[in-house]
């Protein structure tokens, strides 16, 4: 069983680890730049070399997971995003400022959400559900908290000063990730994984369709997350926002994470994780299309940030609990590592793309081509709940 304690404790440092890494270039890029004087092209490469580096080393990462557990790993995923912060701090040079961030891909991978849903699943095997969405509550309010934070921080101690306390958060969450229980499913709960459910794709080729299809829909809602991560705020402003009233706003994708993960932690028991993948999916053409209006209307930009947030809070957790349903728990880390790498590399192209989408065709472009992605992704969250439900 998966007590109180471990999902609290991994609740905050998804908090605090989401927010001094993925969150760190969408707060700092355009003072990053400024300082540096460097193109957003530039800048936002560093952020793509770590997805990318995060996508290289997902399998192995997967594999560590349901080896020794999730302590560990996370542990050193925490100690690595301090050494990534403090190295992005100092930095003076393209060759400092981009082994940072190579260090932030691998150090993210280790601590971000997939770790965090590989331990669970391996201390709860099928009963991590729950869990998992509890986790995620604290997380989808790291923007929320961080992006007004990092501010704040960098209006008194300049986006290096601003960086360096970031890395003095992400070591508080080495307390937190040595709560981790260090047992398997297995050991501590056999009875109950001798009448644990069967997985939905139980032959080969339901495997593959099965796999293909999630790895398909993780791929484009990371290139979302990744793109929208990075130029949320500068799209709002871009399309007429002062630039103070566009970070406000863009917080409100927190809340709508949070508030959406809470309703699946309330009422998520009464839906199939295929039902709410469909849902979350069919949110975001609609937040985009809200989005082209964001600067004639307010209530379509809050809309936006809002249903934006919504979906992606549901979308990440689906990701966590479809494979529990979907495939053999026993090796989730392994199997779910390689179903999501390509969702890093892909991800990793996300915020240079939309820097050039944003330079070529402006803000609106943006938001075209999220829409078109949305689309895809919705379709393939149909043809998961049509096959399996």
């Amino acid at each position: 069983m998966i007590d109180r304690k471990t999902v609290l404790c991994l609740g905050f440092s998804q908090l605090i680890s989401w927010g001094v890494t993925y969150y760190l270039v969408g707060g700092f890029g355009a003072l990053i730049a400024a300082d540096l004087g460097w193109t957003g092209d530039a800048v936002y490469g560093g952020f793509s070399a770590a997805l990318l580096t995060m996508g290289l080393v997902s399998p192995f990462a997967g594999r560590l997971v349901d080896r020794h557990g999730g302590r560990r790993v996370m542990v050193a995923g925490s100690l690595l995003n301090a050494l990534g912060c403090a190295g992005l701090a100092l930095a003076h040079s393209a060759p400092a400022y981009y082994a940072a961030w190579i260090c932030l891909g691998v150090s993210m991978r280790l601590s971000l959400y997939d770790a965090a849903f590989a331990a669970l699943a391996r201390i709860g095997g099928p009963q991590a559900r729950g869990p998992i969405s509890q986790i995620t509550l604290l997380g989808g309010l790291a923007s929320t908290v961080f992006w007004p934070l990092g501010n704040l921080l960098a209006d008194h101690l300049g986006w290096r000063g601003a960086v360096l306390v970031y890395a003095g958060f992400a070591l508080l969450t080495v307390p937190l990730h040595l709560a981790i229980p260090e047992g398997q499913y297995e050991d501590v709960a056999p009875d109950e994984a001798i009448s644990s459910p069967r997985p939905l794709a139980a032959g080969r080729r339901e495997i593959l369709f099965a796999g293909s299809l999630y790895a398909l829909i993780a791929t484009l809602a990371n290139f979302l997350n990744a793109g929208m991560s990075s130029h949320m705020i500068g799209i709002l402003t871009g399309l007429g926002l002062a630039a103070s009233a566009a970070v406000w706003i863009a917080t409100l994708r927190g809340i709508g994470q949070a508030g959406a993960r809470l309703g699946e932690v309330l009422f998520g028991r009464r839906f199939n994780p295929l039902t709410l993948n469909l849902v979350a999916s069919a949110l975001l053409p609609l937040c985009f299309i809200a989005g082209l209006f964001s600067g004639q209307a307010g209530i379509a930009a809050l809309a936006f940030a809002f249903f934006y947030g919504a979906g992606n809070g549901i979308l990440t957790i689906t990701r966590g609990t479809l494979p529990l349903i979907l495939f053999d728990h026993g090796a989730y880390g392994t199997f779910v590592g390689r179903l999501i790498t390509p969702s890093f590399i892909l991800s990793a192209a996300a915020p240079t793309i939309y820097a050039f989408v944003i330079g070529r065709f402006g803000e609106a472009g943006a938001l075209l081509l999220s829409i078109g992605v949305a689309f895809v992704t919705l379709a393939a969250a149909a043809a998961l709940k049509i096959r399996f439900s």
